[in-house]
């Protein structure tokens, strides 16, 4: 696996060097004769238009027949993402959902039709790719700061994992709407926008979902002409490139291809990362009424694993604890052993076909194959679970590693339907989702010199190179196969009464077959779940530009969790958790190209799971939380110069039933500040120089839900300088903690801690052809 890990990377940077070599040249053309294009022969102090200007190209047959699809989508009904009637040409996706700068009109993913954001009775934040790029993130954690109410979790140092309203999950992402739900990092080099949706979704995505989903929209092939590359580093140091190049192949075909590489070092000591990916993807318009579009990435990521800093045990054993005092950059664990690798394959076909008569259809089918490992060593174990001792002179390290291997096959179909009873107006929904997941979910204890599950240190020098050896410990570690039959049908219907009142009402019926084998007694275990998920709205709009909207959505999380990986006896006869939110809203277009919207919430978790006392393995399905917040967001141009992206969130999440002996009644869910406040300001000074200050707090919150370490707010402020050069040449200088404060940013539990990061520069260059 390593010879064809290695080799893929020396053909993935041999064909970045190829492509920027030839694009290079191509540039130098290009400069001495070629015209600027439309997008960056625009003045910078224009107040960008909601429509997306034609680029020069000749318009193509496809685009025609998308162009015609928006014409008639547009009618009397608001449900529908007002687009305006524009030339073929400029029917990109930008176009398709009024994406322009920090703003974007409209989404599909809410309701399964292109719905205006000011027609969407629900809380969703979407990041740009114009945001993610000024900002110059890779990562959902660290882009998720600027959404209310999400919280980064360190999520073990090796996935992607977010606390939304109160509630944990590592499985509630989605890529173009299918579930994408396996334990790793996914990277920002092809993303359209990123899409957090707030509350239960499980009429849309079906289970899981209790807090909200993320869901990545990635860049098609819409036969738009682009010629990227973006070569960057930072202080660490490390270096990133990335490719962005499509075009029409003819009036029926369009083709695109992203691609990345990326080595890089961190603050903290010994962690290195290494990933790579490509993504090609095809668009075929056989006809003016239906589209396919085709898509494949592959990527490969391997990291050093590092789970942060312990807790320290205060004198008289008071409580809360803090995180230890010690440097950002000291590494608790073994860098020769702490690594993840992951490489992710998935297959996409999308079908699509307007009827003309009111009627349309799309069918998703997708595979996808996860092959994943991680390797952990790490602050745990013995008395002290990991904390260091009052007197800071000792703590505890234990190791295990796990592989957790799935291949998904998936396929959707939704038959949406526009029809008018008198002067009221219908948006229907039609759909069925079948589907079938395969795993591996293999774990083993580490022994320290092969005798010890944990090992004293001295936290001053952290660092152990004691030889650790792995096996299979039949009493707790799991060793088994599972696979999972889902089958879904749903029905919705957005309602448009008159200008002023629209109703949505939907429910969606899951059917969760799950069977898992035990490789070691071979005996398997089964459960079966039918749930049902109901979905209502209504939304006032007393201005064209002004939303007020109530809503109540209900999801299920069967009881084998997130992940789904194991069945035990106990979980085999547990009810599934139940999630219930009840929200009212507003939503107010101050401009066009300028979004406000706030929020006020309740979201009752239930079923959650407490040990039995008198019987081991088995539950009692006594545990609760309840979460009431506000949260506001304020997206846009202020002026024709100044863009803003920011939010408030207040969120008061509490344990309303004992989940454990520690967990109780009373206690804040673990990872949930009460207060959280992000602000982005990009200001465009002239056509060349542009400039961006960020600032992110966080009041204070406890590393778990025992409430017995607290992690102290922290605010952090980032800046950033852009530079268009010419019509081919861009560059960007962020410079994230501009004020280097000490501060701790995530955690993974009471004796897993991430330090921030203290002040780093990241050095970016682009080149457009």
């Amino acid at each position: 696996m390593e010879l064809g890990c290695w080799a893929g990377r020396k053909a993935l940077r041999g064909f970045l060097l190829s492509t920027t070599a030839a694009l290079s040249f191509i540039g130098g053309l290009t400069m001495q004769a070629g015209p600027a294009s439309a997008q960056q022969g625009q003045a910078a102090g224009a107040l960008p238009s909601v429509v997306v200007s034609a680029p020069q190209q000749r318009a193509r047959r496809a685009q025609t027949a998308t162009a015609s699809r928006a014409a008639r989508s547009n009618r009397r009904t608001t449900t529908v993402a007002p687009v305006e009637k524009k030339p073929p040409s400029v029917n990109n996706q930008d176009a398709r959902t009024g994406q322009k700068g920090y703003v974007t009109r409209s989404v599909t993913s809410a309701t399964k039709t292109n719905t205006a954001l000011l027609n969407v009775p629900q809380s969703v934040t979407v990041l740009t790719k114009d945001f993610i790029r000024d900002q110059a993130f890779t990562s959902i954690g660290e882009a998720t700061r600027y959404v209310p109410g999400v919280i980064y979790h360190q999520g073990e140092s090796h996935r992607d994992d977010l606390v939304i309203r109160g509630q944990r999950s590592n499985a509630d992402f989605y890529t173009n709407g299918i579930r994408d739900d396996v334990q790793y990092f996914r990277d920002f080099y092809n993303i359209q926008r990123l899409e957090v949706l707030k509350g239960p979704n499980a009429m849309i995505f079906g289970r899981g979902g209790g807090g909200g989903v993320v869901n990545r929209v990635l860049k098609e092939a819409d036969g738009t002409t682009i010629r990227e590359v973006t070569v960057g580093g930072n202080s660490y140091p490390g270096a990133r490139v990335t490719t962005d190049v499509g075009q029409a192949i003819n009036e029926n075909w369009a083709f695109r291809l992203n691609a990345m590489y990326e080595n890089t070092q961190s603050y903290r000591d010994f962690v290195n990362l290494e990933r790579w990916a490509i993504n090609p993807t095809a668009t075929f318009a056989p006809n003016d009424t239906t589209t396919v579009k085709l898509s494949y990435e592959h990527l490969h990521d391997r990291r050093t694993v590092d789970r942060g800093i312990p807790s320290q045990i205060r004198p008289g054993n008071a409580f809360p604890r803090y995180p230890y005092d010690t440097s950002p950059s000291a590494f608790f664990g073994n860098p020769n052993l702490n690594y993840a690798l992951a490489d992710v394959d998935i297959g996409t076909a999308v079908v699509e076909h307007d009827f003309e008569n009111g009627w349309t259809i799309k069918n998703s089918s997708q595979i996808a194959n996860y092959d994943k490992f991680y390797q952990n060593i790490y602050p745990g174990g013995g008395a002290n679970s990991g904390a260091v001792n009052a007197a800071g002179t000792s703590s505890n390290l234990q190791a295990y590693n796990n592989e957790t291997d799935r291949t998904n096959y998936f396929n959707q179909t939704d038959l949406n339907y526009k029809f008018g009873t008198g002067p009221i107006r219908h948006t229907v929904v039609f759909g069925a989702e079948v589907g079938r997941q395969n795993g591996l979910n293999y774990r083993q204890s580490g022994l320290f010199n092969g005798v010890s599950s944990t090992i004293t240190i001295d936290p001053r020098n952290p660092t152990s190179y004691v030889p650790v050896t792995f096996a299979n410990n039949g009493g707790t570690d799991a060793n088994n196969t599972y696979k999972l039959n889902l089958g879904a049908v749903y029905v919705q219907d957005q309602v448009e009464i008159t200008r002023y009142l629209e109703l949505i009402g939907g429910v969606r019926f899951d059917h969760f077959d799950l069977t898992s084998r035990d490789r070691r007694t071979f005996v398997e275990l089964n459960r079966v779940d039918d749930l049902v998920s109901p979905r209502a709205g209504v939304l006032f709009k007393p201005l064209e530009n002004l939303s007020i909207y109530g809503s109540y959505s209900i999801s299920y999380l069967p009881s084998a969790g997130d992940q789904f990986s194991a069945l035990t006896p106990g979980l085999a006869i547990a009810a599934p958790e139940k999630f219930v939110n009840k929200e009212v809203g507003l939503k107010y277009d101050i401009f066009p190209s300028l979004q406000f919207a706030t929020a006020i919430y309740e979201l009752d978790r239930t079923n959650q799971r407490f040990a039995d006392p008198n019987n081991a393995g088995f539950f009692i399905l006594s545990g609760a939380t309840k979460t009431r917040g506000f949260e506001a967001s304020l997206t846009g141009y202020v002026t024709d110069a100044w863009q803003i992206t920011g939010g408030y969130a207040y969120t008061d999440a509490r344990i309303t039933s004992n989940n454990s002996a520690t967990i109780v009644a009373g206690n804040r869910v673990g990872l949930v500040p009460y207060i959280t406040f992000s602000l982005w300001n990009k200001y465009q000074f002239t056509e060349q120089w542009a400039a961006g200050l960020g600032v992110i707090h966080y009041s204070n919150f406890f590393a778990s839900s025992d409430d017995t370490v607290l992690i102290p707010e922290f605010t952090r402020v980032d800046a950033a300088v852009f530079l268009r050069l010419n019509e081919t040449w861009r560059a960007q200088l962020n410079i994230e903690n501009l004020l280097d404060r000490k501060y701790y940013s995530t955690a993974d539990g009471n004796n897993n801690i991430t330090p921030g990061s203290p002040r780093v520069f990241r050095l970016s260059a682009t080149a457009n052809f």
